[in-house]
């Protein structure tokens, strides 16, 4: 049995999502970040990061492994189930050189815009002037790859499409008014969005664990 540690956030969902698409066991284990859950010490030694995702795969190779960071959660668990990522070849390639282009920047800058935009009181100007430029240039690179292919490594949906797919989501709805101008006018983000959102395994991820 696999173990994910998560909670309602984008990050969090990336992982529940792909183990709904993969079909793999697993126990969800809530990890609520409101009340600082994340700094218990159980929790630290599986995620020295004090950061969700992560998983504790009872049954790996060798013993009990833990594993922390999205990207790194996803890149096993495709490996691990044969799924949503090519073994070998330019496809694996593809696939993760923008799962690293969403976890090193779609998903800070967005995550920094949520900060500055909607946690602080009041909203600080420039930092939110900074975030949105910089949402607004990563959702045109996002755009642009999705006019040329129907998914982020090319013809086929991968762990790729799961990492952005979080944050991307997140820039239409709990962001949509501060992003509203960078929304217009990105055929290929509002296609792929529909897309996705159209897959079960997106939907029953999205739910897991429930927003409090």
């Amino acid at each position: 049995m696999i173990t994910l540690y998560t909670w309602s956030t984008p990050n969090g969902r990336k992982a529940s999502i792909m183990f709904e698409e993969i079909g793999l066991p697993y126990a969800v284990k809530a990890v609520d970040l409101s009340h600082g859950e994340q700094f218990a010490p159980d929790f630290l030694r599986i995620s020295p990061n004090n950061k969700i995702p992560a998983i504790v795969d009872d049954a790996a190779i060798g013993g009990p492994l833990a594993i922390f960071e999205s990207g790194a959660v996803l890149t096993y668990l495709a490996d691990r189930s044969g799924r949503l990522l090519a073994p070998e070849g330019p496809a694996r390639y593809r696939a993760l050189e923008w799962l690293h282009w969403s976890i090193g920047g779609l998903g800070p800058m967005l995550g920094q815009l949520v900060y500055f935009a909607r946690r602080c009181e009041p909203p600080i100007p420039l930092p939110v002037t900074r975030f949105t430029q910089e949402a607004d240039r990563l959702l045109g690179v996002l755009d642009r790859r999705l006019n040329d292919a129907p998914f982020l490594a090319g013809d086929d949906y991968s762990i790729a499409d799961i990492a952005a797919y979080t944050w991307a989501l997140t820039a239409t709805t709990a962001l949509s008014d501060v992003l509203a101008t960078a929304l217009v006018s990105k055929p290929g983000l509002h296609r792929w969005l529909a897309q996705l959102s159209r897959r079960p395994a997106v939907t029953r991820g999205l739910q897991i664990p429930p927003d409090p």
